[in-house]
């Protein structure tokens, strides 16, 4: 047998070996939840153009399930539409879809997703989550702050107040003043930029509200340069890492003074950051991540829950009055109110926490990102998959929900049911290893802020509207902003 014939027998019999093992072990197909039909390159993404995202999925989820498997672009996405199989992805599977999935936003505004909100899942994002748990929004932190709050509340007062017999709209100012709550926990009165990062923070918003063509389809990198969306996150990004850096520096130059320490969130991360004993060790550009986080997160939500709570007891006046009344009673004769005294409305939490069922902030949550491949409801999940949990259809399922389209406080009254992420038919900052750690900072301001509207004044729309009349359409994108803005008139009710 010369050469050539002796390569091409053993070639064959490799060759053979090789497919005989192959299909031996090949994988089985994976099964997939069901889902509907697909278009080439766009997948089915014609079936929530023009639509709000959280809305069409429900809408999807009523004739293919509450688990469905969408391409959207060049993304394979699950969407997940039950509480049932949203406690699969928060507590069943929570480690194997910690992570999340790559976006423009984060890589570029985010230092590299060095944040807590859109970093994957690894060591340092464990430890920068400990640190902001623990560290920077935990109870007795948020309480620290508590002169901030009252005092930016009370100029908030002075404003309405200032305006009363007048049609107000109130977004800017309830925008505003959050705005200077987290401001000034986060640097203290040292902020001489604050419009200008308000400014960036809002912009920011806009830009990255609902899905991303770049993210869509990320091996097209020319889409994001010819939408402009790289280019104005690169200006975004340049203008807020200039402003922190003057921030910053300003603070290291006091610390090397010995001045008198702050007592904010900079000072509590510059301390971690020189202490040492780190397993990551930590750089400004990551303080800076976070710090996006914290003002991204902490502003628009807020201000959307107040304004959503105002809008509901204007369309309902039977719980304006109820609240109205509670507050009243527990507060009569006192000239100010204190956040100590809160805990003693349980109607306005209640009013509150059904504000948050009908208008979750981000009805369809942040994303997860599947690192170990697991099952949902019998079907796979394979590794890189895109996981979406849709809150807002979570807080509507009627077999969780009595009459659950209706705006009704009362429902919470003999009911346990919270927001901490353990009722997952009521999950609105998410729940397991990627829930939002700072409710308690966002919560408080809302409250604070509407125990002072209810007590001081009373209310009334315009002449031309009935409640019934008041428009509820939210905004277009991910974010449930309320489209048209709510314009109502104060009437001082007491002088105290």
């Amino acid at each position: 047998m010369d050469d050539l014939t002796f390569l091409l027998v053993v070639s064959s019999l490799i060759l053979s070996f090789y497919f005989i093992l192959n299909r031996k072990f090949a994988s089985k197909p994976l099964n997939l939840p069901p889902g509907p039909p697909k278009l080439p390159i766009i997948g089915n993404l014609h079936q929530i153009a023009g639509a709000l995202p959280h809305h069409a999925f429900h809408d999807l989820s009523k004739k293919y399930g509450p688990i469905m498997h969408l391409q959207l672009g060049q993304i394979s996405t699950i969407v997940v539409s039950s509480p049932q199989l949203a406690k699969d992805v928060f507590k069943t599977n929570d480690l194997a879809l910690a992570s999340r999935p790559y976006t423009l936003l984060g890589d570029i505004v985010l230092y590299r997703s060095s944040d807590v909100a859109l970093g994957p899942y690894s060591d340092y994002w464990r430890q920068m989550k400990k640190i902001i748990s623990v560290e920077l929004l935990s109870a007795k932190k948020v309480r620290s702050f508590r002169c901030f709050r009252e005092y930016e509340v009370d100029h908030f007062i002075d404003f309405i107040r200032s305006n009363c017999g007048k049609p107000v709209i109130m977004r800017d100012k309830v925008t505003r003043m959050i705005n200077n709550i987290v401001c000034k926990s986060s640097f203290g009165d040292n902020c001489n930029q604050q419009d200008v990062l308000i400014e960036l923070v809002d912009e920011l918003g806009r830009l990255v509200s609902g899905f991303s063509i770049a993210d869509l389809f990320p091996e097209f990198g020319f889409l994001s340069v010819i939408s402009g969306m790289k280019s104005n996150l690169t200006n975004i990004h340049k203008s807020l890492d200039k402003i922190f850096d003057d921030i910053f520096q300003e603070r290291k130059m006091k610390r090397l003074r010995k001045e008198n320490a702050e007592d904010d969130l900079l000072d509590v991360l510059f301390n971690i950051k020189e202490g040492g004993g780190l397993q990551v060790p930590i750089t400004d550009d990551n303080i800076k991540a976070i710090f996006v986080n914290i003002f991204v997160g902490g502003t628009d939500t807020s201000a959307m829950t107040i304004e959503w709570a105002m809008t509901e007891m204007m369309r309902n006046p039977n719980v304006m009055e109820k609240a109205q009344n509670e507050v009243r009673e527990a507060f009569k004769g006192k000239k100010n109110i204190i956040e100590s005294d809160l805990p003693e409305l349980v109607y306005l939490d209640f009013v509150i926490k059904e504000t948050l069922r009908l208008h979750p902030s981000l009805p369809l949550l942040l994303p997860r990102e599947c690192r170990e491949q697991c099952q949902i409801n019998g079907y796979d999940i394979p590794v890189k998959m895109k996981v979406i949990v849709n809150a807002f259809s979570c807080a509507i399922d009627p077999e969780y929900w009595d009459d659950p389209e209706s705006f009704k406080p009362e429902r919470f009254e003999k009911s346990s049911v919270d927001f901490t992420g353990t009722n997952f038919e009521f999950v609105p900052f998410g729940s397991g290893r990627r829930m939002c750690p700072g409710i308690g900072f966002g919560v408080i301001s809302v409250k604070s802020a509407l125990a002072q509207m209810l007590y001081y004044f009373n209310w009334k729309l315009p002449s031309e509207l009935g409640p019934k009349d008041i428009d509820m359409t939210e905004s277009e994108g991910g974010v449930a902003l309320k489209k048209i803005p709510l314009m109502i008139t104060p009437t001082l009710y007491t002088s105290c």
